[in-house]
């Protein structure tokens, strides 16, 4: 009896196939083979075609099945990762209308800003616990204001992973977690936001059904089935975005984990008990993927966009595409803490919730022509980002998420020592890597969905630590002097932005 779990990034989509019985992985496959496009055609604007991660979707399971010589007629069901806060609009035949507005697009700042301001920064902390600010129902009001006569085709607003189910089943469904992470869920009144889709123009029409986190959306169509190599109704038990996701794959579930990523956007993700919220919305409080009406559970959420795209763009940029990723972090190895002065500002991915929605772009700062090398930016690069999450860190402390140990999978920008080692070594927090990801975890969960396991150590019997890594002590000192070298950078580019 196996499980396949698929996770809908925004660089790659990634397909696992886990043995139900031992809770191993057999197979993790990846497509397509370089990063797919984001399509940018003003500042602040990204976009993908919902048709590539399908087809990518098509490609990553075949290959899948295939290489771990699992008979798909035993693949019992079927759990969905994907990239957060997206906008996928369909016609009534289930058509694409428009380029999905993914995650990092900031196009629709000010009107989600303005619903703030016009609604009450007050009521709608206590009832979404977020700003609307860029977030998928703020762009789904974009589209009202800029295309409207594709806005009056639209059949069903989905989030991204709401789209793949479609295309698996056929079925048009959202969950709590969908809404709260498009800000269409109203926490207080425990019910979909509707006040603030009346405040936009929305119909509510426009919205999925609800179905359970873990529980049978959908069964898989005779033709998809057919071409996937997989048995006809085999059910799609599981969606959650990728950040809740990513902490469930970790078994972080309860208050006071934290869980974190380091992919295109790089994420720290406390779960706590309480409604939390930032005031100024830097960070983001949403429905965990165990949260429920009788049993409070959120995730406060902090993202910075630019973290694993910054070191793509030094691989293809500064290294012209002639070393991989290990010999990035082999040079930066030959430098020390704090790379001579060298500060990176990694913000060049859009705007920043964390910086108040404020796109300040990245930032190289204090480069000497006599000392710094190719092996000085990479490194300074990672420690930004190392620096950066930690800035973040501090504003969760402010709204109530304690400081713990961090689990995350042994994977992206924690496969860099610089990385890792910055960040144990600033927030002073142990950093446990796991033998995980989320199309891993997202097949555990579909287990959980499709009711195969019935408890956490059943669930994550074959999650395993693999790494443990603990602040030097001894290099305190020099971590903290280049963390406030950093945020003293940092302070004068917003304050040059802001005179």
């Amino acid at each position: 009896m196996y499980l396949l779990g698929l996770d809908i990034g925004s660089s790659r989509v990634k397909a696992s196939i886990i043995d139900a019985n031992t809770g191993l992985c057999l197979e993790s496959t990846f497509a397509p083979m370089t990063e797919m496009t984001i399509q940018s055609e003003q500042p602040g604007w990204a976009e993908q075609d919902p048709e590539v991660w399908w087809q990518n979707v098509l490609r990553a399971t075949r290959e899948a099945v295939m290489e771990s010589d699992v008979d798909g007629d035993y693949i019992k069901a079927i759990g969905i990762s994907y990239q957060m806060h997206g906008l996928v609009l369909v016609d009534e035949n289930q058509k694409v209308i428009y380029p999905s507005i993914i995650w990092c697009d900031s196009r629709a700042t000010g009107i989600g800003n303005k619903a703030f301001d016009d609604l009450g920064a007050g009521y709608c902390l206590d009832h979404y616990l977020n700003s609307p600010g860029n977030f998928t129902v703020s762009k789904l009001n974009w589209m009202k204001e800029n295309h409207q006569v594709i806005f009056e085709n639209i059949h069903k607003a989905m989030l991204p992973g709401d789209y793949i189910a479609m295309r698996l089943t056929g079925e048009i469904n959202t969950t709590v977690g969908g809404l709260s992470e498009a800000i269409m869920w109203d926490f207080k009144e425990n019910k979909p936001a509707y006040e603030l889709m009346e405040y936009f123009g929305v119909d509510p029409e426009l919205i999925p059904d609800l179905v359970p986190t873990f529980g049978i959306s959908g069964g898989v169509k005779h033709d998809v089935a057919e071409e996937l190599g997989l048995r006809p109704g085999t059910p799609v038990s599981y969606r959650a975005g990728d950040q809740s996701n990513n902490a469930f794959s970790l078994n972080v579930l309860e208050p006071g984990q934290l869980a974190a990523t380091g992919g295109t956007s790089g994420v720290i993700y406390g779960v706590t008990d309480k409604l939390l919220y930032d005031p100024m919305s830097r960070v983001n409080s949403f429905a965990h993927v165990n949260h429920s009406e009788e049993q409070l559970r959120l995730g406060v959420l902090l993202c910075m966009n630019g973290t694993g795209i910054l070191n793509s763009w030094l691989k293809n940029n500064i290294a012209d595409g002639k070393l991989y990723y290990d010999d990035l972090s082999r040079a930066a190895n030959e430098i020390g803490i704090g790379s001579d002065g060298l500060v990176v500002l990694p913000f060049g991915n859009g705007a920043e919730r964390m910086l108040g929605n404020q796109n300040v772009n990245a930032q190289f700062h204090g480069i000497c022509f006599n000392i710094h090398t190719q092996a000085h930016l990479f490194r300074a690069a990672h420690e930004g980002i190392a620096y950066a999450l930690n800035y973040g860190m501090e504003i969760m402390h402010e709204v109530g998420i304690e400081k713990s140990n961090i689990c995350a999978g042994k994977a992206n920008m924690f496969l860099s020592p610089i990385f890792r080692n910055t960040l144990a070594g600033i927030s002073g927090a142990v950093i446990e890597l796991y033998n995980t990801d989320g199309s891993q975890g997202a097949a555990r969960a579909a287990g959980v969905g499709a009711g195969i396991f019935n408890s956490n150590d059943e669930t994550f019997s074959g999650l395993i630590k693999t790494e443990e890594i603990e602040p030097d002590n001894k290099l305190t000192s020099q971590y903290s002097e280049g963390y406030e070298l950093w945020k003293e950078t940092l302070g004068r580019q917003m304050a040059a932005r802001d005179s």
